[in-house]
């Protein structure tokens, strides 16, 4: 024998149905980290950090800060022409990436706990207004390395 469903039951069944058909994505920014290093600094106050950013959501991020148990600071820049500026966010495009490099946009560590060395690793997290923060071990590079060497 058949039970008759409850009209509530029912229509909260058919709402689930609908939302699982249309294969609704979580909304957002979905971030992933890539190609992070730092290169060993000629000095030991301050160093530099590159990395890309991935958001493979349907929303942008904004990098609004960084932080790191090597520096006392941590400060985003960019770089145009041989300029370059601290600027307070860095904007991760939703289907596109943010690439942190040589001669362009990039992270100061400042105030450096120690001068890092080639081989080890920095632990550094980054920091955004609408995504959660993402922690990032970021292994330092001799001086003069370039990606792809």
């Amino acid at each position: 024998m058949r039970r008759p469903v409850a009209p509530a039951a029912a229509a909260l069944l058919a709402l689930a149905l609908g939302a699982a058909a249309c294969g609704s994505a979580p909304d957002g920014p979905e971030l992933r980290v890539s190609g992070a290093y730092i290169p060993q600094p000629a000095l030991g106050d301050m160093a530099a950090g590159y990395f890309t950013v991935t958001n493979s959501g349907d929303q942008d991020a904004r990098l609004t800060s960084v932080t790191s148990d090597l520096a006392g600071e941590v400060t985003l820049h960019s770089t145009t022409g041989n300029a370059m500026r601290r600027v307070d966010a860095f904007t991760v495009p939703a289907g596109g990436r943010l690439t942190l490099g040589l001669g362009g946009n990039h992270l100061m560590l400042e105030k450096l706990t120690h001068k890092p060395v080639a081989g080890e690793e920095v632990s550094v997290e980054l920091h955004f207004d609408d995504a959660e923060a993402i922690d990032v071990r970021v292994p330092v590079k001799p001086a003069g390395y370039r990606p792809g060497d």
